[in-house]
């Protein structure tokens, strides 16, 4: 009977046919997963998502560039909201700095000063466009009144328009011309600035603002306009210093001077010495007084190579006679004419000799006047301005390093010979002159600088890899919090919820009856009992439900003793 029984199965091997259940899919085994697991992968998400979002937000808007600096408050709040209004997102600083985003920088700037923005600390200021708004009652004096507003007002704009002005406040006093005053009072002004930060002016911007406003204005000269900073400082000095008794102009001169100078001996002594081994200075005693001398000269008239040249030359003659009548016994005597008179030579005044043989009273004079040229020379002498009177030079030069033969190195003092050459070359350098009292000293002294030992900065520590972790925490952050979504909670989720790898499905009942996991216990014995979540016997089950026959001729096997 058992072999009736085993040859049908011997003959014809049942196959066997998958079970009508289907396996459960992943959104089902997700479902069996226990609530712990679905909140920890649901987290999982949510971090995950949210950090993609931020990087991407982030990378999309890029590092963000100042957009204006040094705003007022006013200023500020109107900027924000023309951002507001553009949908632009921006970053508001200390300091009054607005930053956006580095590509949109330029694009919002033009679009902010189409509105006007930022109006800067004189926004509220209004020029010649005042004069467009009058009205029917207008006075004199409020076309007047308006008038010095419009011109305050476009000065104003004109000298903050500078780089290194931020705000700035004009003044302007004009008295009212009246034709019946002799001597009419003169216009002033003053110009009170508001410096950027770190900004100064030199002085020829501060004789820029003065000239400008003096020019704006009629009759106002350039010494009655004052220009102060937001300090309460003069930057205008029409006058002397009174410490020094020198103006701007001189002691500028005075201090260029003495670098020009300073210059000279640091040129030359600098390659002899060695570099950082020398420090001058040089004092000069600068003439800034205007002398003027005027001088006469008279040269004698007459000399020995000199022809005197002659003005005028007047002369004058007498001549009076009185003759007496002849006397005694004519003849030859009495008959002879009397002899010429004789006059003295050169204009002298001798007395006129009488006639020889005549007799009577005579007088004769005669006066010669010649008037000469004096020669004369009148010299005008300027002295000139800023002259040197006195230079004062000090120099000092450092020790030298001298390192003997075993390598020790050790600070010796110039020696007095090249003191000596150092001293003249200076004094060449300079033009040293010893009759208006020019002095220059050089000594050789040790210097002292400052000990600054090494520090070996560790290299998390240095400034350039600080920088760089700066600039990428942000979306390292971002990352590091995707990949902890990702490997530490949805990973080990999605892990739980995987199918278990495919195994070899028996295909005959040959097959099914050969396993001894299914067919036999630990002990040799067949198995009764299973565990419920076995997939073995889910097969088995399946099996007897489909093939009940072979399920029926294993059974009478295991009944027969047959376990092959």
């Amino acid at each position: 009977m058992d072999n009736a029984l085993s040859a049908p199965a011997a003959a014809a091997p049942v196959m066997i046919t998958p079970a009508d259940t289907a396996p459960p899919n992943f959104v089902q085994r997700l479902s069996g997963l226990p609530m712990r697991s679905k909140l920890t992968m649901g987290a999982g998400l949510l971090a995950l998502a949210g950090a993609v979002l931020a990087i991407t937000l982030w990378s999309s808007q890029g590092d963000y560039r100042p957009l204006y600096s040094g705003l007022s408050d006013k200023d500020g709040g109107a900027v924000i909201n023309a951002l507001s209004a553009l949908q632009v997102p921006y970053k508001h600083e200390g300091g009054g700095t607005i930053l956006v985003p580095a590509g949109q920088v330029y694009e919002v700037r033009m679009k902010l000063a189409a509105q006007g923005l930022p109006k800067g600390g004189n926004g509220n200021t209004v020029g010649f466009e005042l004069m467009d708004k009058s009205s029917i009652g207008q006075t004199q004096f409020n076309e007047r009144l308006n008038f010095q507003r419009a011109l305050e007002g476009e000065l104003t704009r004109t000298i903050t328009a500078m780089s290194d002005v931020a705000d700035a406040r004009v003044h302007l006093a004009i008295p009212q011309q009246n034709g019946f005053f002799r001597e009419q009072q003169k216009p002033s002004a003053s110009v009170v600035l508001t410096l950027r930060g770190g900004r100064t002016l030199d002085r020829n911007q501060v004789a820029g603002i003065v000239h400008l406003v003096s020019n704006a204005v009629p009759e106002l000269h350039p010494k009655a306009v004052s220009v102060m900073d937001q300090t309460g400082a003069l930057l205008s000095q029409s006058g002397a210093d009174p410490a020094t008794g020198l103006d701007s102009q001189q002691l500028q001169y005075k201090q260029q001077v003495e670098a020009g100078y300073n210059k000279r001996i640091f040129e030359l002594l600098e390659p002899v010495v060695g570099r950082d081994n020398l420090r001058s200075t040089v004092t000069a005693d600068v003439d800034f007084s205007q002398t003027e001398a005027t001088a006469e000269e008279y040269r004698p008239n007459q000399g020995a190579n000199t022809q005197a040249a002659v003005r005028s030359n007047q002369t004058s003659e007498s001549n009076n006679s009185n003759p007496t009548p002849p006397t005694g016994v004519p003849g030859a005597a009495t008959n002879q004419p009397p002899a010429q008179a004789t006059a003295p030579i050169n204009g002298a005044s001798a007395p006129l000799q009488p006639t020889q043989g005549a007799g009577g009273t005579n007088s004769s004079r005669k006066e010669q006047t010649t008037n000469y040229e004096l020669d004369k020379t009148v010299r005008v002498t300027r002295g000139a301005v800023g002259n040197v009177k006195r230079l004062n030079a000090a120099i000092v030069v450092n020790h030298r390093s001298v390192t003997d033969a075993k390598g020790k190195t050790t600070q010796q003092p110039v020696s007095a010979e090249e003191i000596t050459r150092l001293t003249d070359l200076v004094k060449e350098a300079m033009g040293f002159n010893a009759e208006r009292g020019d002095s220059v000293k050089v000594i050789s002294a040790p210097f002292v600088l400052d000990k600054t030992e090494p520090t070996d900065v560790p290299i998390w520590k240095q400034p350039w890899l600080l920088d760089i972790a700066r600039s990428a925490i942000v979306p390292l952050a971002f990352v590091a919090i995707a990949l902890i979504a990702v490997f530490g909670m949805i990973r080990p989720a999605i892990k739980a919820a995987a199918p278990l790898p495919p195994e070899d499905k028996p295909e005959t009942v040959d097959e099914l009856v050969d396993d001894p996991d299914l067919m036999l216990g630990s002990d040799g014995m067949p198995k009764l009992e299973a565990p419920l979540h076995n997939e073995k016997l889910d097969r088995a089950r399946a099996l007897a439900r489909d093939n009940p026959v072979a399920v029926a001729n294993i059974v009478r096997d295991w009944m027969g003793g047959q376990t092959a």
